[in-house]
Parts: C-alpha cells; structure tokens; sequence
C-alpha cells in the first residue's frame, strides 16, 4: 500500500486514553474519541470549579458563568459568528428540532423545504413532523452519479415558494462536501433561508458562517473530540431574535405572572433550565485542542487516510464503494454476498471498529440500493497502520465467505 500524501507531523493517538491497547478506532463519524485535555477540562469542571451559572452571587458561580459564556465566544469564533448568535444545546438534532419548532411555526400551507437524498434522519423526520402540523411540502433533491447533491437539480427545484433549504455540508455515509456557497446564493436569490447540518464539517473543515452564507448552521460536540449532550445552533442575529422560545422554564424568562411571561433575548430564550455547563467547558476544550492543530492539517490528514483506503479497497473485485473519491475522512463501502454487520463483527474481532447499517439514512440505502453498508471514518488519531488492518480484516473476510 503506497503512504499517504499528506502525514502529521506529531502522533497525536497518546493524547486518547480510550485508545489503548492497540485498538483501530474507524467510527469517528459516529462519534470522536476524547483527548486528555478535554476529559481534565470535565474533571475539574465537575470537581473543584462546580457551580451553576446565571444565578449564583457568590464567587465560584461567577466563575463558572464567566467560564461558561467564554465558551460560548470560543465556539463563536470557531465558525464565525458572533456569541449573542450561538445557543448551546443537547446536539444538532435538538438544534433542527428547534429551528422546526420556532422558525419553522411561520410557514404555512403550501411553503415548501428542500432537502436532499444525502440527508441524515435528523434532518429528515423533523420537517416531516412540522408537515404534518401546518401542511408545508417537502422536495428532495437528487443525487449525481458519484453519489453527491445534484446542485444544477436543486437549483432548478427552487422557487417562490420555498422558505428552506436544510442540507448537510459533509455527508456522514460518503464524506462528499457540499459547495454551501453555491447553495446559499441560490436559496437566497429564490427568497430562501439556508440550513446547515455540520456535523461532520465541524471537525474536520474550516468553517466561516459569514463566508458560507448560511442563515442556521448546526453541530455536535461529541464528534468535535467533545462531550456527548452538548452542541450548538448558530443562527444569523436577526433570524434569531425573531424566533419564538421553544421550551420554557428557568433562565429563558425576563419576567413571570399567572398571566402573563416576557422572554430573554436571544441566545437565553432558547436555552431553558439548567444548562450542559460542563458540556459547553468540554467543547471549548475541544476546540482550543483542534485548533491547536490546526483544522485544515487534521482535514489533510483525514482526506489522505481516506484516500489510501478507498485506492486499496477498489483493487479487490468483490467490494463496491459508494460516494465521491475526494471524501472528507469518511469511506463507506459493500462486499458481495455479505451484510455490513458480519463484516464489522469479523473487523471487530482482529480489534478494528467500523460502522455497519443504514448511518441514520435508510432514504439514502434505498437510492444506492443497499440495505446497509460498512463504513470506516478517521480522525486525527489514525494512521496508515489503520488503514492496513483494515484492508486486511476485508481480506479475511473475503476469504472466509468466498
């Protein structure tokens, strides 16, 4: 197997203590294994730092809501934005959920979103649900050969009537980029909002929500090398102050009678109760470690290991691989004649973890006409070596079922 083009300059897998033991971790899109950093940054903030934020007079609450608020700059600069458009919650399912719940209560009968066959069901079964209150349409754009969005399609399936288009920037099965850009451009010329799933962007691209031209733009820590039950919905100021709260309680309140309660501006409004403190820490821990190496180095990285798989993977004639040869880091891929699941139990068993089933995106397996399909996906952590116990562990598994 020839090496990768590009390589870290610094074996980044000693700073995961949940990669001991020689174990080649390839489910990264389903969720990243966590640095040392970032498990310390939870530690303290669970122990010696812990207190709630927002309502505290004494000094260590004070603190940890300066800390908390500084962790919701850190994601702000992260992608561009700016701290008053950034609301922490659960992940980025939660996030399209409350776009669907509150922006989405102003459209009507008739408005149309777009989405497109890539779509993970986080973005799927929410519009689907809003639909079926207030009898908007759903358009699905198609895919090219290679498996990516169709943008000359989408484009052309614009118009007047459509108030969304909700995408992913990176799919989380084939790893294709979508050109955002192009995207937004279109939707906003046709009188459109943008949505953006950035799930698997987020850890792996640069991102400017500015520059982009999205209007929401969504992701969660726990792929980030962040905490799970922590993520983030970006939305530009003037759409988010717009937005009527979602859930009520504590924290999102100005003022409350039996008759009567005024809301928080946003990013509060949305954000009620007690929020995932030590999650929001845990993710700016995260995101000060990637920058740390730098976003576009761990994309490089990424891209190469994906590269070398894929070029090993198409030289054996009983394995079909899906999506577009220039993937994000993410490589999914079939044998004949065996289910993804048997493949990744055999992986399992010479300590390779892969992804096998339908991903969140049975729409998606009906289009490429499979049931399911095996997925390996990287992150800073892997290497070559990698990549070659893969390769090997599909060798014997061609060898075991002919």
């Amino acid at each position: 197997m020839n090496a990768p083009v590009f390589n870290l300059r610094h074996d980044h897998r000693a700073d995961f203590p949940g990669l001991a033991d020689n174990w080649a971790y390839l489910d990264s899109a389903a969720t990243a294994q966590k640095p040392a950093v970032v498990i310390d940054a939870i530690a303290r903030a669970y122990g010696p730092e812990y207190a709630t934020v927002h309502r505290g007079v004494y000094a260590r609450s004070a603190t940890m809501t300066e800390r908390y608020e500084a962790a919701r700059a850190t994601v702000a600069r992260f992608i561009g934005g700016s701290a008053d458009e950034i609301v922490f919650v659960r992940g980025a399912t939660e996030s399209i959920n409350l776009v669907a719940n509150s922006w989405g209560n102003s459209l009507k009968h008739g408005d149309r979103i777009l989405i497109s066959a890539l779509e993970h069901h986080s973005n799927i079964v929410p519009w689907q649900l809003l639909r079926d209150r207030t009898g908007i349409e759903i358009d699905v754009a198609p895919l090219t050969a290679d498996h990516q969005i169709d943008l000359d399609a989408l484009e052309a399936m614009l118009t007047p009537r459509t108030k969304l288009v909700a995408l992913t920037h990176i799919s989380n099965v084939l790893g294709g980029v979508t050109d955002i850009k192009r995207v937004a451009a279109a939707a906003h010329a046709s009188g459109a909002l943008l949505l953006v799933d950035g799930c698997q962007a987020a850890p792996r691209l640069a991102i400017d929500v500015a520059a982009l031209g999205a209007d929401f733009y969504t992701f969660s820590g726990h792929k980030l090398y962040g905490p799970t039950g922590i993520g983030v919905l970006w939305a530009r100021r003037e759409i988010l102050g717009s937005m009527p709260p979602w859930h009520g309680g504590g924290s999102m309140i100005e003022t409350v009678t039996f008759e009567r309660t005024t809301y928080a501006p946003a990013p509060a409004r949305f954000e009620a109760g007690t929020p995932h403190i030590v999650g929001a820490i845990g993710l700016a821990a995260a995101i000060d470690y990637v920058e740390g190496i730098g976003i576009n180095v761990i994309d490089a990285h990424e891209r190469s290991l994906a590269r070398a798989a894929r070029d090993a993977l198409r030289g054996m004639n009983s394995v079909a691989l899906f999506g577009p040869d220039a993937s994000a880091g993410i490589v999914s891929f079939a044998i004949a004649g065996v289910h993804p699941h048997d493949i990744g139990t055999i992986l399992d068993e010479g300590g390779v973890a892969i992804r096998a089933g339908h991903h969140c995106c049975q729409p998606l397996m009906h289009v490429l006409g499979v049931p399911a399909t095996a997925r390996a996906s990287f992150a800073v952590y892997n290497d070559l070596s990698d990549v070659e116990r893969l390769v090997d562990g599909v060798k014997r598994v061609t060898r075991i079922f002919g």
